[in-house]
Parts: C-alpha cells; sequence; structure tokens
C-alpha cells in the first residue's frame, strides 16, 4: 500500500472558499483544495503555503491548524489502474491570501484556481477534500478530526 502525506489549504472569504481545478492523469478535472504532498524532509506548515503560491499564484499565511484526516483508496479505486491501494493522510490549515494574482499552476496540473461561493460547492464535481477542509473549518472540533466524507456523485477521492 502506498503512503501519501500532503497538506491543505481552507482560504475562506466573504462567504467564499478559495478551490482549484486539478487535472487529473487521465485528463478529467476536478475541484479540490490548494495544497498537496509534503516533500522529503518539509514542515507540512511549509508545504501549505508552498502549493498555493505553485497552485494559484496568491500568497498565503497560515492562521491554524484545522485537523488531520486519514483514509484509505482501496487499489480498484484508485485514479492509475494497476496502483496498490493508497493510504492517504492530509493536515488541513485555516489560511488567508495577503497578495498575488489568481493564475493557473504554470506546469498544467491546476488548470485554475477560483473564489466559490459556499452555496455552490455541493453541485461541483470535487475532491472529498473539500468537504473535509469545510467541515473542518465550520465546526474547529477540538480533536481535529470529523467523520469521513462519503465518496459517490459529484463526490470523488
Amino acid at each position: 500500500m502506498d503512503l501519501r502525506l500532503a497538506a491543505y489549504a481552507v482560504c475562506i472569504e466573504e462567504g467564499r472558499v478559495l478551490l482549484a481545478h486539478a487535472v487529473k492523469p487521465d485528463g478529467g478535472k476536478v475541484w479540490t483544495l490548494p495544497g498537496g504532498r509534503v516533500e522529503h524532509a518539509e514542515d507540512p506548515f511549509d508545504t501549505v503555503v508552498r502549493e498555493v503560491a505553485e497552485e494559484t499564484g496568491l500568497d498565503a499565511v497560515v492562521e491554524s491548524l484545522l485537523g488531520v484526516d486519514s483514509r484509505t483508496i482501496p487499489a480498484a479505486e484508485r485514479r492509475v489502474p494497476g496502483s496498490p491501494g493508497l493510504h492517504s493522510v492530509g493536515i488541513f490549515y485555516r489560511a488567508r491570501i495577503t497578495g498575488g494574482h489568481l493564475r493557473p499552476e504554470p506546469n498544467g496540473e491546476t488548470a485554475e484556481s477560483v473564489w466559490t461561493p459556499l452555496p455552490d460547492v455541493p453541485r461541483r464535481a470535487r475532491s472529498s477534500l473539500v468537504d473535509i477542509g469545510l467541515a473542518l473549518a465550520r465546526s474547529a472540533p477540538a480533536t481535529g478530526h470529523v467523520a469521513p466524507v462519503r465518496v459517490g456523485g459529484l463526490i470523488q477521492h
């Protein structure tokens, strides 16, 4: 089983959340939170700031730790056929945008980033990471843990 450690930014301003339109390996797109893999020896706190800049063109500062999500994705549900199962650990931070300009990611992994009104999020095809991050931001659980999000319909791994 593969292991992936990643850090994600939950940026909410004026009733909108910052979403990134990620391009999947098969060319499909899914809305997600800005963020990504923690590099070797990198602090997840630094990862989230770096990933926001890389994916969106915006500068961010971390305001607080929201929580951690841990889940497994069976091999049969992985995006790349033949991949082993995945244990995904996501660290979610509340972040505030301080500058920069929205733009697509130069390498093409993020096609665009947009400020999305919170009521519009349920109508978007999105990663379960969006729902987890928003649940953590809404409830701010002392444990830093929310119930798993069911995948299906517009919600994907």
